[in-house]
């Protein structure tokens, strides 16, 4: 049978377009399957979700970064609640406070447990129990020591002591008489701590009404709460448990959601009453983000990588093509910024830090004898005590009056050289010809009172006066230059011989 090859592309036409019809009739039939299967999901009552995260080690902006991105997930995820297990020594207060108040204004519950046994939640770890939906601990493990501090400062420094001698004493005497009626129905101290100076009242009696405002939120004990400040007291999990500080005493997450499955929490949109019955748990530990956040955004770090990044930048356009300068102080300069981002950051003092270092750069480029360094090293110094604006983050004295004396010592150097250098004579020009060595190549004629005759000089023949008779390969000492002649005197040493 022949094959009719006129009728051949129309075949293949029409193959191609009942292809395409199937296609996307297969495509739309999927469409509408997939669509149906998630509305029948949607009507069937899902088991409830929840996060978990984790605090393991002190408090700061990266744990702050960490537990604020798991809450804002959560709510989109829209989580039933949202565990955080805490094992902490505290932390800085700014950090404690954004947490807290991310809590506060979430839509999802957020249990805080301290686990496992062993752990505690002093200082800040205890501002966060206080400031969660639910406060729960595990047994054999402790909360309080709440007592603001400075951190940072000279090593070796003291903590000040009352002015009055005598106030001091009182107060002594007082404290021991009282110490039979110490504590009443909830321990409360009867001689408490009030701060040695006005900066340390101020600290303290904010710290005291925070902590007493997130115990009244969520009906706890705030009598032991601000004792907890003052006095910097710790309780067990038993004991925190019987005085109401903490509403769950849980060995275990499934024990945990137990406990709490029905508890009613006061959320900002008003009451909620959780369900963790059937709950899935979902961790979610820190990730790279974090644990590099946890590096750099330590003040002194941030400091450093800032210094570092800025001088990089500066001997790459000093020199350029040498990449590796570049390359490092580019990456140490955005790790800087990616840190200052979290940290409480004084503009005012990071404009100061770089004006003074831009005056230490010019001053090596364009000297002025110490005018543009000591200005340098004041901006500099004045910019970095002011440059965090957080109480407790202060960057280290120490290191900032080092990174200092470095750069004082690079100031005094510099001086040092250029000065140096103006001293030495000149190396070209006419003004290197003074004091040059050169050899006569004939006898000098005399003519009115002066000797003329010609000499080697710099390995040319030159027309050369003297004052004194020169007779060939005598060696001379040039004395001035003027157009193509040369001034000469006898050398020293031919002096002395003569």
């Amino acid at each position: 049978m022949a094959l009719n090859m006129n009728n051949l592309p129309g075949r293949v036409r029409h193959a191609r377009r009942l292809f395409l019809w199937l296609t996307l009739a297969l495509a739309g039939l999927t469409l509408f399957l997939g669509s149906v299967h998630q509305h029948v999901n949607a009507q069937q009552p899902s088991a409830p979700t929840g996060l978990v995260l984790t605090i393991d080690g002190a408090i700061g902006p990266a744990t702050m970064d960490y537990l604020i991105r798991g809450m804002e997930r959560a709510e989109a995820d829209g989580a039933e609640l949202v565990v955080v297990r805490m094992d902490t020594p505290g932390g800085l207060m700014e950090s404690m406070r954004g947490i807290i108040k991310k809590m506060l204004a979430s839509g999802v519950p957020v249990v805080t447990w301290v686990s496992p046994a062993g752990a505690r939640a002093a200082s800040a770890g205890t501002y966060l129990l206080y400031g969660s939906h639910v406060a729960a601990m595990a047994p054999a493990t402790h909360l309080g020591s709440a007592t603001p501090v400075q951190m940072g400062g000279l090593p070796g420094m003291d903590e000040q002591q009352p002015e009055n001698n005598d106030t001091e004493a009182e107060s002594t005497t007082d404290s021991a008489a009282d110490q039979d009626a110490q504590t009443d129905a909830d321990g409360e101290s009867a001689e408490k701590r009030r701060g040695g100076t006005a900066m340390e009242r101020k600290v303290l009696e904010d710290a005291v009404s925070y902590i007493r405002s997130l115990a009244e939120r969520h009906g706890r004990n705030g009598d032991w709460a601000e004792e907890a400040v003052r006095e910097a007291v710790n309780l067990t999990a038993e004991e925190a448990l019987a005085r109401n500080v903490v509403d769950v005493v849980a060995s275990s997450l499934p024990e945990l959601m137990e406990q709490v499955d029905g508890r009613t929490v006061v959320m900002a949109g008003g009451e909620q009453t959780l369900n963790t019955q059937d709950i899935e748990l979902e961790r979610a530990d820190p990730d790279w983000r974090t644990k590099l956040l946890s590096v750099i955004t330590d003040p002194n770090v941030a400091y450093f990588l800032m210094i570092i990044g800025f001088y990089g930048i500066v001997f790459e356009l000093a020199n350029p093509g040498s990449i590796i300068p570049g390359v490092i102080g580019a990456i140490c300069l955005i790790l800087a910024l990616f840190a200052f981002q979290v940290l409480s950051v004084n503009y005012a003092g990071l404009a100061l830090i770089l004006l003074g270092l831009a005056f230490i750069v010019g001053e090596a480029f364009m000297p002025s004898f110490g005018i543009l360094g000591i200005g340098g090293i004041v901006a500099f110094v004045t910019g970095s005590i002011i440059l965090m604006d957080g109480s407790n983050q202060d960057i280290s004295l120490p290191t900032i009056g080092g990174t200092a004396a470095v750069g004082a010592g690079f100031i005094l150097w510099t001086v040092v050289r250029f000065v140096g250098l103006r001293r030495r004579p000149p190396v070209t020009g006419t003004e290197n010809s003074a004091h040059q060595r050169v050899s006569a190549l004939d006898d000098f004629q005399p003519d009115d009172g002066q000797y003329f005759g010609h000499v080697r000089f710099s390995g040319e023949r030159w027309n050369a006066v003297s004052s004194t008779p020169v007779n060939a390969g005598d060696h001379l000492e040039v004395s001035a230059v003027e157009g193509l002649t040369v001034y000469v005197t006898r050398a020293k040493a031919e002096q002395e011989a003569r």
